[in-house]
């Protein structure tokens, strides 16, 4: 399964009052695995970022001079995200805006492959995930990663892919913890030369194996994070394998 998690910037928050977006950033995820590719470009918006929204992200126009306009990475960005579905935290105000940018892009020109995102993506919001796991409290990204133990010290400002990034990790933990574990470029290269064959590291005979068993801190550990799994996937195949292991002690 291939997933898009995104996040935009823009020079406002409603596109039905003429902002627009000025940053996009996304990653892929295949398999809850994050693959390592990824999505960034900052958008000239052809018009002034209101000093809110500056507040909020640091970006300025000076800042966007030279940056492409929407109609000059359309379809690059459609070709990352198309078929994909995609994760987005308050998923109707990104989706909003990237449809109001095609829209205008029909305007100057047909481009009958390209929206409405909802017509070619599938879309998950984790904002309402999160709503549906922890109703009452607050479902911010900031305290989300506060919740599940998420390193966000360099968010100091909002960025586009920085923010899509942290919220892979959130949506992982959130949706069953982190079975999917980053990939950097040299895991990436050694998983393909192994392709054609398997590596087997064989211990000699005259081996000794140590057997290393928890202590108590650890035990606590271990059951807090089973109850996690149980609370957010809904049910932990470790409890099955417990069962298992029982019954086969009382039948022996």
């Amino acid at each position: 399964m291939r997933q898009i998690v995104l996040d935009t910037e823009t020079t406002g928050i409603d596109p039905k009052e003429g902002h627009r977006l000025i940053e996009i950033g996304a990653v892929e995820l295949v398999n809850r695995r994050l693959t390592g590719q990824t999505y960034h470009q900052y958008i000239n918006p052809q018009r002034e970022i209101e000093a809110e929204a500056i507040a909020v992200h640091g970006i300025t126009n000076d800042d966007l001079d030279d940056k492409p306009v929407f109609a000059e990475i359309a379809d690059a960005f459609w070709d990352f995200i198309v078929g994909a579905e995609l994760v987005i935290h308050n998923a109707a105000f990104d989706v909003g805006f990237i449809d109001h940018e095609l829209m205008m892009l029909h305007a100057q020109r047909p481009e009958p492959r390209l929206g409405p995102v909802a017509e070619h993506c599938s879309i998950l919001d984790t904002l309402r995930l999160a709503r549906d796991r922890h109703p009452g409290q607050r479902n911010n990204l900031d305290a989300l990663c506060k919740r599940y133990e998420i390193d966000n010290g360099r968010r100091v400002l909002h960025g586009a892919l920085l923010d899509a990034e942290i919220l892979a990790e959130v949506y992982l933990a959130m949706t069953g913890g982190q079975t999917a574990l980053t990939l950097d470029a040299e895991e990436r290269r050694a998983d393909d030369a192994m392709a054609g064959g398997l590596s087997i590291r064989r211990l000699s005979s005259t081996a000794s194996l140590s057997v290393l068993r928890p202590g108590a801190e650890e035990l606590v550990a271990h059951q807090a994070k089973l109850e996690q799994i149980r609370q957010a996937a809904g049910s932990c195949h470790w409890d099955e394998l417990a069962s298992a292991r029982d019954l086969a002690e009382k039948s022996s």
